[in-house]
């Protein structure tokens, strides 16, 4: 048996070399058990889920997945706090958890980590029940019925998580066993307009400037034709870098230089700014976690340098002025935090993410974001088909993404945080609707996440009121 699969991996890398180099292919093994080991690591001992649910369910929303996993020695080593997994010898990951730092990978560097005292979930105010706010009329209890419910045959939508705010006001909620209040959620690439929201910060801080050259020392020397490349750039990702694309959750996602960075690389922000163009800084879309992991550099570079001073810019300026206790950030070995994809929080922490954009970026009277910043992060990037503003997806203007969206029940000035699998913080301003939606959901067909429906009844559902 152990011939035969070996065989079989060695046939399927061997393709992948012939498609798009050998030097890729070589890293797909490590790719491979780098983003379970991450993704185990992160939902046992941040979110204290059961990992072989998180196993059994993260392979049957990522096509192609079962090619490699069935393969992979998994080791969940609850003492020490870590995940191993390996894959035929061909490649091996290993993720280690850290008290207020969840988890990271770990390449046998010794990184200088600092000493963070974890936080403790809290409820809202007046929400003392652990399974959360029942639906306040019966046509909410429809529509998380909805939501919750299971086609008969495959895709599934496993959700696990959704709450409904009105105004700041939690009007429903609901979790799937296992779940519950004050359960961490991985948002995976819904992580990127957390980053985008650090950066408006920034930018009222005068800290960072959206339109200049964005202040990269590899790209310092103004004839590197990424000098060029501004934050506005990386926030639409138009930057240019040539790291592939991040839109795919799919074994042959793996192939992409920018997994490299994510699984492989020590310092992923350093990797990715090493990157040549592919294309001139503002003239294409192409969405990949490299553009993110260098907003995350400059988060860290303009805070004063280390994960400390990261986590304790993050809480004193964005978490704690919105009660947001549940959040951890993961950071690479560099100290830098991984912005694109590491964010775990509360579906009510999410969700009041959701409320500081309803609120245009003010909470208790005080200006956490600059103004017009929510003008500008729902404003479309001309060229990205699926639908992205700065940081966030929209669904204004003209795109392909932004037209079908609109044309399955969500309304025009929806824009939202989104993470692959089924991750949603949906915005809605001409409702004053938040909606945060959690699960782990295969992202084709679109339709299969149930999250149009769900954003259609809770319409209908809160007009009823």
């Amino acid at each position: 048996m152990t011939r035969r699969l070996l065989l079989a991996l060695v046939a399927t890398t061997a393709l992948a070399a012939l498609a798009v180099g050998s030097a890729r292919a070589r890293d797909v093994p490590k790719i491979a058990t780098g983003f379970i080991a991450s993704v185990l690591c992160s939902e046992t001992f941040v979110s204290g889920l059961d990992p072989d649910r998180t196993l059994s369910e993260t392979r049957a929303a990522m096509p192609g997945a079962g090619l490699l996993s069935w393969a992979m020695d998994i080791r969940v080593d609850r003492a020490a706090k870590d995940v191993t997994v390996t894959l035929l010898g061909l490649g091996r990951s290993r993720a280690v958890f850290r008290d207020g730092l969840g988890c990271h990978m770990d390449h046998g560097e010794s990184p200088d980590w600092p000493a963070i005292r974890p936080s403790q979930p809290a409820l809202l105010p007046g929400t003392a029940l652990p399974h959360g706010v029942a639906p306040v009329t019966p046509a909410l209890t429809a529509a998380l019925d909805r939501a919750f419910a299971e086609p008969e045959v495959p895709p599934f939508r496993r959700t696990h998580a959704v709450v409904v705010m009105t105004d700041g006001k939690v009007i429903a909620e609901r979790y799937a066993p296992g779940f519950a209040v004050d359960t961490p959620l991985l948002g995976f690439s819904a992580t990127k307009s957390m980053t985008a929201t650090l950066i408006g910060i920034l930018v009222r801080q005068g800290k960072l400037a959206l339109h200049a050259p964005a202040p990269i020392a590899a790209w310092r020397d103004d004839k590197d034709p990424r000098h060029a490349i501004t934050v506005d750039h990386l926030l639409r990702h138009t930057a240019g870098l040539a790291l592939g694309s991040s839109l795919q959750a799919s074994l042959f996602s793996a192939l992409e230089p920018v997994n490299r960075m994510k699984f492989v690389e020590t310092d992923r922000a350093a990797f990715a700014e090493t990157m040549p163009l592919e294309t001139t800084p503002g003239a294409v879309s192409n969405y990949h976690d490299g553009n993110t992991v260098i907003l995350s550099h400059l988060i860290r570079d303009a805070v004063d340098g280390s994960a400390a001073d990261v986590l304790r810019f993050a809480h004193r300026e964005l978490f704690d002025p919105l009660g947001m206790t549940s959040v951890t950030l993961e950071f690479d070995a560099a100290g830098t935090p991984d912005g694109s994809s590491q964010m775990l929080a509360s579906a009510r922490d999410w969700a009041r993410l959701g409320q500081l954009y309803l609120d245009d970026g003010v909470v208790a009277g005080r200006r956490i974001l600059p103004a017009g910043w929510v003008a500008y992060v729902s404003a479309p990037t001309p060229g990205a088909f699926v639908g992205l503003g700065a940081g966030f997806w929209t669904n204004s203007g003209d795109s392909f993404g932004a037209n079908y969206r609109s044309s399955h029940g969500w309304p025009r000035d929806a824009f939202f945080a989104k993470g692959t699998l089924g991750q949603y913080v949906i915005v809605i301003p001409s409702e004053r609707l938040v909606i945060a939606r959690f699960g782990r959901t295969v992202n084709w067909p679109p339709e299969a996440d149930g999250v149009a429906q769900l954003v259609s009844d809770v319409i209908a559902a809160t007009h009823g009121e």
